[in-house]
């Protein structure tokens, strides 16, 4: 496995409260990476401490060979972060608002090239506030992308869209990944976890209780007896839902 992120027994103590206790996992590059679990689990303070947001109380993180103790400024250099909540100057439109990181970043950006990646090329002159919730969930992605990172981490990105909306993020996502990019997922959809991630880790309590592809996490389910109450369909009321609405891409 050509790992790009490695945890070490990682652990995170707020006095006597241990958020995360002593978790270890790898992620291999080019992987669509899901971390799953409820909330307050210890997924979101695990996910910052990697991001270099939060500190950790002790263990050992490697980003792409980069030892977050030693070079914590040349991980931030190689990762980018969508973040749940995203605030963007209200008075900027779309490609200013670009331009606006691609300095932060000391980078040039072909600002249009972005924006039709996330396909809001005709959006280049509306400002962040007059998009739609699936517009603005794309245009964070974009901003994640703007130092060509090696490594992004999507935050609940598909959280309070409608379905059209999440098919077309879920798209986007596997569009990233195709472009050799390494994605980090968190989300509270099941569903979403099994279309989108190569494997996924199950975090409760501050540990991982269970870490394979989603697949392979469901067989070991059925065999071990478990059976579901309800008769599965071949098709779900979301899939009712896309037929009916259109399945090519629209504004949403």
């Amino acid at each position: 496995m050509n790992k790009i992120i490695e945890v070490q027994n990682l652990v995170k103590k707020y006095g006597d409260f241990e958020a995360v206790k002593g978790i270890s996992f790898e992620v291999s590059k080019g992987e669509i990476f899901g971390l799953l679990g409820p909330n307050g689990a210890g997924k979101s303070t695990t996910l910052e401490i990697i991001e270099t947001l939060r500190q950790k109380t002790s263990g050992k993180v490697l980003v792409d060979g980069i030892n977050l103790d030693a070079q914590p400024n040349e991980i931030k250099k190689i990762i980018g972060v969508q973040l749940q909540t995203s605030g963007y100057y209200p008075g900027l439109n779309l490609s200013e608002l670009i331009v606006l990181f691609g300095g932060l970043y000391n980078r040039d950006v072909n600002v249009m090239q972005l924006l039709e990646l996330v396909n809001l090329k005709d959006k280049a002159k509306a400002k962040y506030k007059e998009l739609s919730g699936g517009q603005k969930q794309r245009f964070s992605i974009a901003t994640t992308l703007i130092n060509q990172p090696k490594i992004i981490f999507l935050d609940e990105p598909t959280t309070g869209l409608d379905p059209q909306a999440r098919h077309n993020l879920w798209a986007l996502v596997r569009d990233i990944r195709q472009k050799g990019t390494t994605v980090i997922i968190t989300t509270h959809y099941m569903d979403e976890a099994e279309v989108l991630c190569d494997r996924v880790a199950v975090i409760d309590s501050g540990k991982i209780i269970a870490i394979d592809s989603p697949d392979k996490l469901i067989d070991d389910l059925i065999a071990s007896g478990f059976e579901r109450k309800k008769e599965v369909k071949a098709a779900t009321l979301e899939d009712v839902f896309i037929h009916l609405t259109g399945k090519s891409l629209r504004e949403e």
